[in-house]
Protein backbone atom coordinates (compact mmCIF):
# COMPACT_ATOMS: atom_id res chain seq x y z
CA UNK A 1 0.00 0.00 0.00
CA UNK A 2 1.47 3.19 -0.74
CA UNK A 3 2.43 5.77 1.80
CA UNK A 4 -0.55 7.49 3.23
CA UNK A 5 -0.48 11.47 3.17
CA UNK A 6 -0.78 12.84 6.47
CA UNK A 7 -4.50 13.37 7.90
CA UNK A 8 -4.47 16.82 8.39
CA UNK A 9 -2.93 17.88 5.30
CA UNK A 10 -5.74 15.59 3.48
CA UNK A 11 -8.53 17.63 4.95
CA UNK A 12 -6.44 20.93 5.07
CA UNK A 13 -6.90 21.66 8.43
CA UNK A 14 -3.98 22.70 10.77
CA UNK A 15 -2.83 20.36 13.83
CA UNK A 16 -4.75 22.42 16.27
CA UNK A 17 -7.95 22.19 14.14
CA UNK A 18 -11.14 21.81 16.44
CA UNK A 19 -13.74 18.90 16.19
CA UNK A 20 -16.24 20.93 14.99
CA UNK A 21 -13.76 22.88 12.56
CA UNK A 22 -12.34 19.32 11.56
CA UNK A 23 -16.13 18.46 10.85
CA UNK A 24 -16.97 21.64 9.05
CA UNK A 25 -14.19 20.98 6.63
CA UNK A 26 -15.25 17.03 5.83
CA UNK A 27 -18.80 17.95 5.44
CA UNK A 28 -17.42 21.11 2.43
CA UNK A 29 -15.05 17.88 0.81
CA UNK A 30 -17.39 15.14 1.08
CA UNK A 31 -20.10 16.87 -1.15
CA UNK A 32 -17.70 17.78 -3.51
CA UNK A 33 -15.81 14.38 -4.31
CA UNK A 34 -18.73 11.76 -3.32
CA UNK A 35 -19.33 9.59 -6.41
CA UNK A 36 -22.92 10.52 -6.36
CA UNK A 37 -21.67 13.98 -7.85
CA UNK A 38 -18.87 12.80 -9.76
CA UNK A 39 -20.18 9.29 -11.34
CA UNK A 40 -17.97 7.47 -13.30
CA UNK A 41 -14.86 9.87 -12.01
CA UNK A 42 -12.29 7.38 -10.23
CA UNK A 43 -10.32 10.27 -9.30
CA UNK A 44 -13.15 12.12 -7.09
CA UNK A 45 -13.84 8.51 -5.87
CA UNK A 46 -9.88 7.49 -4.38
CA UNK A 47 -9.98 11.28 -3.27
CA UNK A 48 -13.25 10.50 -1.51
CA UNK A 49 -12.12 6.90 0.18
CA UNK A 50 -8.71 9.32 1.51
CA UNK A 51 -10.56 12.09 2.83
CA UNK A 52 -13.37 9.19 4.54
CA UNK A 53 -10.37 8.07 6.08
CA UNK A 54 -9.03 10.82 7.75
CA UNK A 55 -11.68 11.90 8.95
CA UNK A 56 -12.63 8.67 10.48
CA UNK A 57 -9.80 8.50 12.52
CA UNK A 58 -9.17 12.83 13.36
CA UNK A 59 -13.36 12.99 14.00
CA UNK A 60 -12.91 10.56 17.47
CA UNK A 61 -10.78 12.03 20.17
CA UNK A 62 -8.89 8.58 21.21
CA UNK A 63 -7.86 7.36 17.25
CA UNK A 64 -6.69 10.95 16.98
CA UNK A 65 -4.39 10.97 19.93
CA UNK A 66 -3.21 7.84 18.97
CA UNK A 67 -2.85 9.50 15.36
CA UNK A 68 -0.90 12.72 17.06
CA UNK A 69 1.71 10.42 18.56
CA UNK A 70 2.44 7.76 16.56
CA UNK A 71 1.30 8.90 12.95
CA UNK A 72 -0.36 6.52 10.87
CA UNK A 73 1.06 3.30 12.31
CA UNK A 74 -0.81 3.33 15.44
CA UNK A 75 -4.23 2.03 13.05
CA UNK A 76 -1.79 -1.04 11.91
CA UNK A 77 -2.69 -4.39 12.59
CA UNK A 78 -0.54 -5.93 15.61
CA UNK A 79 0.51 -2.19 16.35
CA UNK A 80 1.62 -1.80 20.00
CA UNK A 81 2.50 1.46 21.66
CA UNK A 82 4.80 0.06 23.99
CA UNK A 83 6.66 -1.68 21.69
CA UNK A 84 6.50 0.53 18.84
CA UNK A 85 10.35 -0.02 18.31
CA UNK A 86 9.81 -3.73 17.08
CA UNK A 87 6.88 -2.73 14.94
CA UNK A 88 8.31 -3.87 11.39
CA UNK A 89 5.53 -1.90 8.93
CA UNK A 90 3.52 -4.45 6.13
CA UNK A 91 2.83 -2.00 3.27
CA UNK A 92 0.39 -5.13 1.86
CA UNK A 93 -2.32 -4.65 4.95
CA UNK A 94 -4.54 -2.15 4.85
CA UNK A 95 -4.21 0.90 6.26
CA UNK A 96 -5.53 0.70 9.94
CA UNK A 97 -6.76 -2.97 9.56
CA UNK A 98 -10.06 -1.26 7.66
CA UNK A 99 -10.53 -2.16 3.87
CA UNK A 100 -11.94 1.22 2.65
CA UNK A 101 -12.63 -0.36 -1.06
CA UNK A 102 -16.56 -0.27 -1.39
CA UNK A 103 -16.82 2.34 1.11
CA UNK A 104 -20.70 2.26 1.50
CA UNK A 105 -21.70 5.55 3.62
CA UNK A 106 -25.29 4.27 4.19
CA UNK A 107 -23.90 1.10 5.71
CA UNK A 108 -23.26 -0.51 8.78
CA UNK A 109 -19.78 1.03 8.72
CA UNK A 110 -20.24 4.03 8.07
CA UNK A 111 -23.07 3.98 11.17
CA UNK A 112 -19.75 2.51 13.62
CA UNK A 113 -17.30 5.24 12.39
CA UNK A 114 -18.48 8.74 13.58
CA UNK A 115 -22.05 9.10 11.89
CA UNK A 116 -20.67 9.07 8.52
CA UNK A 117 -23.90 6.92 7.40
CA UNK A 118 -26.21 9.73 8.94
CA UNK A 119 -24.05 12.60 7.16
CA UNK A 120 -24.05 10.79 4.14
CA UNK A 121 -28.10 10.24 4.29
CA UNK A 122 -28.39 13.84 4.82
CA UNK A 123 -26.70 14.76 1.86
CA UNK A 124 -27.55 12.17 -0.77
CA UNK A 125 -30.44 10.44 0.84
CA UNK A 126 -28.88 6.96 0.71
CA UNK A 127 -26.86 4.94 -0.58
CA UNK A 128 -23.70 5.31 -3.12
CA UNK A 129 -25.21 5.63 -6.48
CA UNK A 130 -28.57 5.18 -5.50
CA UNK A 131 -29.54 8.40 -4.49
CA UNK A 132 -33.61 8.41 -4.19
CA UNK A 133 -36.48 11.43 -4.19
CA UNK A 134 -38.10 12.45 -1.49
CA UNK A 135 -41.06 10.56 -0.44
CA UNK A 136 -44.27 12.36 -1.66
CA UNK A 137 -46.38 12.93 1.76
CA UNK A 138 -50.26 12.36 2.09
CA UNK A 139 -51.79 15.75 1.92
CA UNK A 140 -55.59 16.48 2.50
CA UNK A 141 -57.91 17.05 -0.36
CA UNK A 142 -59.07 20.78 -0.84
CA UNK A 143 -62.31 21.77 0.66
CA UNK A 144 -65.18 22.85 -1.73
CA UNK A 145 -67.77 26.31 -1.11
CA UNK A 146 -71.51 25.88 -2.34
CA UNK A 147 -73.96 28.48 -2.10
CA UNK A 148 -77.56 27.52 -0.93
CA UNK A 149 -80.44 29.83 -1.16
CA UNK A 150 -82.90 29.25 1.38
CA UNK A 151 -86.18 30.69 2.76
CA UNK A 152 -86.43 32.80 5.90
CA UNK A 153 -88.76 29.89 7.81
CA UNK A 154 -86.04 27.33 6.38
CA UNK A 155 -83.70 29.46 8.13
CA UNK A 156 -85.77 30.09 11.39
CA UNK A 157 -86.78 26.03 11.86
CA UNK A 158 -83.52 24.21 9.77
CA UNK A 159 -83.91 21.87 6.85
CA UNK A 160 -82.79 19.21 5.11
CA UNK A 161 -82.16 19.20 1.51
CA UNK A 162 -80.42 17.65 -0.64
CA UNK A 163 -77.83 19.32 -3.48
CA UNK A 164 -75.20 18.07 -6.33
CA UNK A 165 -71.49 18.35 -5.93
CA UNK A 166 -68.90 18.25 -9.00
CA UNK A 167 -65.65 17.13 -7.51
CA UNK A 168 -61.77 15.87 -9.38
CA UNK A 169 -62.65 12.15 -9.99
CA UNK A 170 -58.49 10.72 -10.00
CA UNK A 171 -57.06 12.17 -13.09
CA UNK A 172 -60.76 11.14 -14.82
CA UNK A 173 -62.58 14.61 -14.89
CA UNK A 174 -65.10 15.66 -12.34
CA UNK A 175 -68.45 13.56 -11.42
CA UNK A 176 -71.77 15.22 -9.95
CA UNK A 177 -72.94 13.81 -6.18
CA UNK A 178 -76.27 14.02 -4.49
CA UNK A 179 -75.22 15.28 -1.05
CA UNK A 180 -77.85 15.44 1.91
CA UNK A 181 -77.18 18.39 4.08
CA UNK A 182 -78.59 19.41 7.28
CA UNK A 183 -78.68 23.04 7.77
CA UNK A 184 -79.43 23.79 11.50
CA UNK A 185 -82.26 26.36 12.78
CA UNK A 186 -81.27 29.99 13.12
CA UNK A 187 -78.70 30.19 10.24
CA UNK A 188 -78.12 33.48 8.93
CA UNK A 189 -77.03 35.40 5.62
CA UNK A 190 -73.45 34.48 5.47
CA UNK A 191 -73.86 31.28 7.92
CA UNK A 192 -71.43 28.70 6.89
CA UNK A 193 -72.24 24.94 7.62
CA UNK A 194 -68.88 22.46 7.37
CA UNK A 195 -69.70 19.22 5.59
CA UNK A 196 -67.03 16.66 6.99
CA UNK A 197 -65.51 15.10 4.09
CA UNK A 198 -67.38 15.77 1.13
CA UNK A 199 -64.33 18.63 -0.23
CA UNK A 200 -61.80 17.31 -2.84
CA UNK A 201 -60.43 13.51 -2.40
CA UNK A 202 -56.80 13.45 -0.47
CA UNK A 203 -53.55 13.18 -2.33
CA UNK A 204 -50.99 10.14 -1.68
CA UNK A 205 -53.39 8.53 0.22
CA UNK A 206 -54.07 11.55 2.28
CA UNK A 207 -58.21 12.41 3.74
CA UNK A 208 -60.81 14.42 1.63
CA UNK A 209 -60.88 17.68 1.94
CA UNK A 210 -64.60 19.11 3.62
CA UNK A 211 -67.58 21.21 2.30
CA UNK A 212 -68.30 24.28 3.23
CA UNK A 213 -72.08 25.52 2.85
CA UNK A 214 -73.11 29.27 2.92
CA UNK A 215 -76.37 29.88 2.94
CA UNK A 216 -78.34 32.45 1.51
CA UNK A 217 -81.56 33.79 2.54
CA UNK A 218 -84.44 35.49 0.76
CA UNK A 219 -86.07 38.75 1.55
CA UNK A 220 -89.36 38.07 2.88
CA UNK A 221 -92.61 40.11 2.13
CA UNK A 222 -93.86 40.27 5.58
CA UNK A 223 -91.13 40.04 8.18
CA UNK A 224 -88.11 42.13 8.14
CA UNK A 225 -84.98 39.91 10.24
CA UNK A 226 -82.75 42.33 12.26
CA UNK A 227 -80.00 39.74 14.69
CA UNK A 228 -82.59 37.15 15.81
CA UNK A 229 -85.29 39.60 16.00
CA UNK A 230 -88.16 39.85 13.68
CA UNK A 231 -89.73 43.29 12.63
CA UNK A 232 -92.93 43.78 10.76
CA UNK A 233 -96.54 46.09 10.16
CA UNK A 234 -99.64 45.44 10.98
CA UNK A 235 -102.50 47.60 9.97
CA UNK A 236 -104.98 48.55 12.68
CA UNK A 237 -108.45 50.28 12.01
CA UNK A 238 -109.30 54.06 14.03
CA UNK A 239 -112.28 52.18 15.93
CA UNK A 240 -109.67 49.35 17.17
CA UNK A 241 -106.97 52.05 17.98
CA UNK A 242 -109.08 54.18 20.12
CA UNK A 243 -111.18 51.31 22.05
CA UNK A 244 -109.09 48.79 21.85
CA UNK A 245 -109.84 45.42 21.14
CA UNK A 246 -107.91 41.50 20.10
CA UNK A 247 -106.26 41.25 16.44
CA UNK A 248 -104.44 38.63 14.77
CA UNK A 249 -100.76 38.61 13.81
CA UNK A 250 -98.75 36.45 11.81
CA UNK A 251 -95.68 34.81 13.26
CA UNK A 252 -92.98 32.70 11.86
CA UNK A 253 -94.68 29.74 13.62
CA UNK A 254 -98.41 30.52 12.55
CA UNK A 255 -100.84 33.36 13.53
CA UNK A 256 -101.47 34.45 17.26
CA UNK A 257 -104.37 36.79 18.78
CA UNK A 258 -102.28 39.90 20.28
CA UNK A 259 -104.24 42.03 22.33
CA UNK A 260 -104.57 46.33 21.09
CA UNK A 261 -104.96 48.57 24.59
CA UNK A 262 -107.44 51.39 23.93
CA UNK A 263 -105.84 54.64 22.70
CA UNK A 264 -103.02 52.82 20.34
CA UNK A 265 -101.36 55.57 18.94
CA UNK A 266 -100.22 54.94 15.05
CA UNK A 267 -97.11 53.49 15.18
CA UNK A 268 -96.41 52.40 18.37
CA UNK A 269 -94.39 49.11 18.44
CA UNK A 270 -95.38 45.72 20.66
CA UNK A 271 -93.11 42.70 21.61
CA UNK A 272 -94.17 39.24 20.97
CA UNK A 273 -91.36 37.33 23.75
CA UNK A 274 -89.90 34.42 22.38
CA UNK A 275 -91.57 34.65 18.18
CA UNK A 276 -88.34 35.47 16.41
CA UNK A 277 -85.61 33.46 15.44
CA UNK A 278 -84.00 30.67 17.10
CA UNK A 279 -79.93 31.04 18.54
CA UNK A 280 -78.21 29.27 16.24
CA UNK A 281 -75.43 28.43 19.45
CA UNK A 282 -77.21 28.08 22.19
CA UNK A 283 -80.72 28.19 23.45
CA UNK A 284 -83.70 30.65 23.60
CA UNK A 285 -85.00 32.85 20.80
CA UNK A 286 -85.39 36.36 19.58
CA UNK A 287 -88.66 38.15 19.78
CA UNK A 288 -91.10 39.90 17.16
CA UNK A 289 -92.00 43.13 17.27
CA UNK A 290 -95.04 44.19 15.76
CA UNK A 291 -95.38 48.05 14.79
CA UNK A 292 -99.15 49.30 14.11
CA UNK A 293 -100.07 51.23 11.35
CA UNK A 294 -103.81 53.19 11.88
CA UNK A 295 -105.65 52.78 8.46
CA UNK A 296 -108.84 54.95 7.58
CA UNK A 297 -111.78 53.99 5.43
CA UNK A 298 -111.91 55.65 2.32
CA UNK A 299 -115.78 56.18 1.19
CA UNK A 300 -117.80 57.56 4.63
CA UNK A 301 -121.58 57.07 4.18
CA UNK A 302 -123.43 60.62 5.39
CA UNK A 303 -123.86 58.73 9.09
CA UNK A 304 -120.39 58.01 9.88
CA UNK A 305 -119.59 61.34 8.64
CA UNK A 306 -122.28 62.98 10.89
CA UNK A 307 -121.09 60.86 13.86
CA UNK A 308 -117.41 61.77 13.28
CA UNK A 309 -118.24 65.21 13.31
CA UNK A 310 -120.15 65.34 16.56
CA UNK A 311 -116.95 62.83 18.33
CA UNK A 312 -114.64 65.66 17.29
CA UNK A 313 -117.02 68.38 18.73
CA UNK A 314 -117.42 66.45 22.00
CA UNK A 315 -113.72 65.34 22.16
CA UNK A 316 -111.90 68.51 21.31
CA UNK A 317 -107.94 68.33 21.31
CA UNK A 318 -105.16 69.78 18.68
CA UNK A 319 -102.03 67.32 18.30
CA UNK A 320 -100.06 69.86 16.67
CA UNK A 321 -99.44 72.09 19.91
CA UNK A 322 -96.05 73.06 20.30
CA UNK A 323 -95.15 71.93 17.54
CA UNK A 324 -92.55 74.69 15.72
CA UNK A 325 -89.85 74.59 12.94
CA UNK A 326 -86.63 76.35 14.27
CA UNK A 327 -84.89 78.29 11.76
Amino acid sequence: MANKRDYYEVLGVKRNATAAEIKKIYRKLARKYHPDVNPGNKQAEERFKEISEAYEVLSDKEKRKLYDQHGPMAFQSGFDPSRTHAYTYNPGEEFGGFDFRGFDPGSTFGDRFGGLGDIFQQFFGGRKGAARPPRPEPAKGRDLTYTLEISLEEAAKGTTTQIEIGRADGGSGSRAEAISVKIPPGVNEGSKVRVSGKGEPGIHGGPPGDLYITTKVRPHPFFERRGNDLHCQVPITLTEAILGGKIEVPTIDGPITMTIPEATQGGQTFRLKGKGIPYLKGTGRGDQYVMVQITLPRDLDPVSRELLRQFGERNPYNPRIGLRVVS
